[in-house]
Order: structure tokens, then C-alpha cells, then sequence
């Protein structure tokens, strides 16, 4: 598995990366939380330690819980029960005390990531949404019948909400799936392509501006 170790401590944070490389994963060293808000896309599991320099860790799980389901394992040195609850309340899959076991925190990383894994059941390549048909492996698009020429971040919209239809997704799911970051990137970006798309498809009330939030296709 390719790990996210979301540690500022040096000490810890490079016996952990030395631990898990030796029983066969990937782990990534990542010292703040806007790293881990940045890097999260290819990992498997995400290694959260709360007590973070520029934010705190339950922001940072808040965040990415707006953003992805990545599995998260919460390690740190706070044992009181109201962080405990607030972790676990705010989409934590497990939670660990420092010091950790390695064997033990091994185990809960994996139980974790196959938990997630098991849930995702597998996706449609081709959908058809009334008249409008979403080839996903190909990347193509037919409306009535006919092809539409989408540009690559035209179609990656259109998938994110396709996949996801009748949900509504926010404005900082898809900066963060389409520009790789939901808290930088300048928003008007996806406005532009927004109308662009709408205008491309031609089938108004496709997709719903939910407003002060984001969108939903609801066809």
C-alpha cells in the first residue's frame, strides 16, 4: 500500500516510514497538513497525526472528508475521549494512541484500507442518462444520438458528476479531482468550464447549481 505519514516529528515520522518499507508498503513522509491535502490522491491510507505545525489534524480530516473517502488512521498523543469521538465522528476509520505497537498499527492501516476497498463496488465504464451517454474507459460523449467534442477537463467534470448523480458534490470535490487542489486553485477556473460544458451539452437542467454549495446531475 502506498501510505501517507502525515508526521512533523522527524524521529517518529522517519521510524515509521523505516517500519512499514520493511513489511512491503510505500510510505510517503508528509510534515504538514496542506501536504496531506495535496498528496492524498495516490494513496491507499492516510496516516494522521493531529498535533500538525500549519493546522490542526481534525481540520485536516474535516477537509479531506469534503474532498474523499481515503481510508484515515488517526496516530497521536491525545488520549482524551473527546478527541477520540470527534475524530471518529468526523470520518476517522480508526484511531491510535502514541506510543503505537507496530504490529498493532500495521493492522489497523490494512483492516482500514480493506474496508474502504470492499465497500467500492466496481463502476460502469458506459452510462446513459436519458439521452446523453458517458463512455468513461473511452472518454467519449453522445448527445441525441450525436458525439460531442469535449476538452479533457470538460470530461473530467462531466464524469465526476455523472459517477456521481443524484449527489450533490461541492465546488471543492471537483477542484480537488480536476486541478488537484481544492484550496488554491482559483475557483472562476471552474466556472468557465462549468458554462462550457453546460453549453457543449445542451440539456438544460442536466446539471443543478446547488447554490453556496455546488452541483448535482440529475438526470
Amino acid at each position: 500500500m502506498r501510505i501517507a505519514v502525515v508526521e512533523d516529528d522527524d524521529g517518529l515520522g522517519d521510524a515509521l516510514v523505516d517500519a512499514l518499507t520493511e513489511v512491503g508498503h510505500t510510505p510517503v513522509r508528509m510534515r504538514r497538513g496542506a501536504d496531506a491535502l495535496l498528496g492524498y490522491h495516490d494513496m491507499d491510507v492516510v496516516l494522521l497525526d493531529l498535533g500538525l505545525p500549519d493546522m490542526d489534524g481534525l481540520e485536516v480530516l474535516r477537509k479531506l472528508r469534503t474532498l474523499s473517502s481515503v481510508p484515515v488512521v488517526v496516530l497521536t498523543a491525545r488520549d482524551d475521549e473527546r478527541s477520540v469521538v470527534r475524530a471518529l465522528r468526523g470520518g476517522a476509520d480508526d484511531y491510535v494512541v502514541k506510543p503505537a505497537r507496530l504490529g498493532e498499527l500495521h493492522a489497523r492501516l490494512e483492516v482500514a484500507a480493506h474496508r474502504r476497498s470492499s465497500a467500492s463496488g466496481p463502476a460502469a465504464d458506459r452510462l446513459t442518462l436519458g439521452d446523453v451517454v458517458v463512455d468513461l474507459s473511452g472518454r467519449a460523449v453522445e448527445v441525441g444520438g450525436s458525439a460531442v467534442a469535449l476538452t479533457t477537463k470538460e470530461f473530467d467534470l462531466l464524469a465526476h458528476l455523472v459517477t456521481r448523480r443524484g449527489e450533490a458534490v461541492s465546488r471543492e470535490q471537483l477542484m480537488d479531482a480536476i486541478w488537484g487542489d481544492a484550496y488554491v486553485a482559483i475557483s472562476r477556473t471552474l466556472d468557465v468550464h462549468m458554462t462550457a460544458l453546460r453549453s457543449k451539452l445542451d440539456r438544460p437542467g442536466a446539471i443543478v447549481t446547488i447554490r453556496g454549495f455546488g452541483y448535482r446531475w440529475d438526470t
